[in-house]
């Protein structure tokens, strides 16, 4: 898994590119490979400009996207709005994605443009319509014939979803749920495969949804959150927690990973923050339970299998707020739809929310870099107006923002002390990039979707400051496959440890 190092914990020296056969690789191969290249380049053009797709600042008629840099070097955060998903007229596709690691950013972003093609193909195979399943699987690029084969057989064998489940749920579920499915695995997979983008010690979260007219999935992978804005019978606005941040101390989480053979404990210093850890080395500490990449821990109990949920949208449902950690960490779900609630118009709402987060870093955690924040306002209704009418709430504006407020709501508070963090890795001498990202078409990509980075930024690490990383440590790997020792981590208790 990942990418081979040699002993010396670095990628080796360049050597002659051989054939399976011994053979030495031809001059014009290089051209071949750059002609692939360009194709690429091609495709990711044509599918930025696809018409209803939105993936950088802006806003749309039912939806308004922000993302904003944190002070630890490059985005790591993306996110996606597709109307006319699947090009049906009622259908969009929303999702943000944070990734942790040295490539965070570019798995990020790579499953945020190939994980919606995936998952448009996958449900045309459900729905069983040849034709556009041809042209969708050709267009998701990476797939190859074998794969897209295996997606067939394995639809005709097996189903998805039980009985019970089809009784309980209308057919859009079923069928995207088995949908769902099966684009997070092909996803992963070939993140594994990718040549150009090493994924051993990065990755990405993933909460993603498809909204058909009234029907809505969701599909989740890590800690990103969604929440829901909603009215109750008071017509007083609500918040509604639509997904699970999927940590190892949720208990079926901690199971899976021990059995894996993988351990789950919280360091002394950070006793709130279960992480997952190599059986026998004390790394990478990873502090989500399911993530696309993460080949390191892949094999020890982490998984990328999404956790699929429903809901049947109501008058009352007003919009969805998907968004990284770095709004959760600071901003509690009421105070979210409050602030989206109360945006002048629609179309700065979720820039409103990135504002407000960043005020709230900075004055909970004054000596901790913000983190990237990514932001997806998704309005349920048709009316382009936001009412900032909360029943038995004061007017928000500049209170809302008041951090004394902020600091003293319970719910705000969970991991007072800037433990319930995800971020990148922790500053530390013995950490080391490993490897390299070879693939230049994706840098450039990154440096036009963030023209604000400095040219000079390097993936930075967190200092020794109050909040918690996503990633602590990265494994080394010497020849053989085999790990070297890392140094000793104080745990907070050894016999939670499997």
């Amino acid at each position: 898994m990942g990418s081979c190092l040699s002993a010396d914990g670095g990628r080796a020296g360049p050597s002659p590119v051989t054939t399976p056969t011994g053979k030495r690789q031809r001059k014009g191969s290089r051209k071949r490979a750059g002609s692939r290249n360009s194709s690429f380049d091609a495709k990711l053009e044509q599918l930025h400009r696809l018409p209803g797709r939105m993936y950088s600042n802006g806003s749309s008629g039912i939806a308004s996207l922000f993302t904003q840099q944190g002070r630890k070097g490059t985005n790591q955060d993306a996110m996606i709005v597709w109307e006319n998903f699947g090009s049906r007229s009622d259908t969009v596709f929303c999702g943000v994605f944070d990734g942790h690691g040295p490539y965070g950013h570019i798995v990020a972003r790579n499953v945020r443009d190939f994980l919606p093609l995936k998952l448009s193909a996958h449900w045309e195979v459900h729905m069983g319509n040849e034709e556009y399943r041809d042209s969708s699987m050709s267009n998701a690029g990476s797939m190859n014939s074998d794969e897209i084969a295996s997606v067939i057989l394995e639809e005709e064998l097996t189903g998805s979803v039980d009985l019970e489940e089809k009784e309980r749920h209308p057919e859009i579920f079923t069928t995207l749920k088995a949908s769902f499915l099966k684009a997070f695995k092909i996803m992963d997979k070939e993140l594994k495969l990718h040549s150009n983008i090493d994924c051993f010690c990065s990755g990405t979260t993933a909460v993603t949804l498809v909204k058909q007219g009234q029907d809505l999935v969701i599909g989740n992978v890590g800690d990103s959150r969604a929440v829901l804005g909603t009215r109750d019978h008071n017509d007083c606005l609500l918040a509604v927690q639509l997904t699970v941040d999927l940590k190892p101390n949720l208990p079926r989480e901690a199971e899976r990973i021990k059995r894996c053979k993988g351990r789950v404990f919280a360091l002394r210093d950070e006793p709130e923050v279960a992480r997952v850890w190599l059986p026998h080395n004390d790394s990478p500490g990873l502090a989500m339970a399911r993530a696309f990449g993460d080949f390191c821990l892949k094999d020890f109990g982490l998984i990328s299998v999404p956790e699929i949920s429903y809901r049947r949208l109501t008058e009352r449902d007003e919009f969805i707020v998907l968004a990284t950690d770095g709004i959760w960490d600071v901003l509690s779900n009421k105070e979210v739809v409050n602030i989206v609630a109360s945006a002048p118009t629609r179309s700065i709402a979720a820039h409103s929310l990135v504002e407000s987060a960043v005020r709230a870093w900075r004055f909970k955690y004054p000596t901790s870099k913000i983190d990237d924040c990514a932001v997806v306002c998704l309005f349920l209704d048709s009316d382009t107006s936001i009412s900032a009418s909360n029943c038995k709430t004061s007017e928000l504006g500049d209170d809302l923002l008041d951090m004394t407020e902020v600091i003293n709501d319970k719910e705000a508070m969970v991991g007072a002390a800037g433990l319930d963090r995800s971020s990148t890795v922790r500053d530390n001498p013995e950490i080391q990039a490993e490897s390299r990202v070879t693939n230049l078409q994706l840098r450039r990509q990154a440096r036009h979707e963030n023209p604000n980075a400095l040219e000079g930024d390097e993936w930075s690490a967190l200092e020794g400051v109050s909040r918690a990383n996503s990633l602590l440590t990265l494994p080394r790997v010497v020849a053989g496959g085999k790990q070297s020792p890392q140094g000793k981590i104080k745990q907070m208790s050894p016999s939670d440890a499997c």
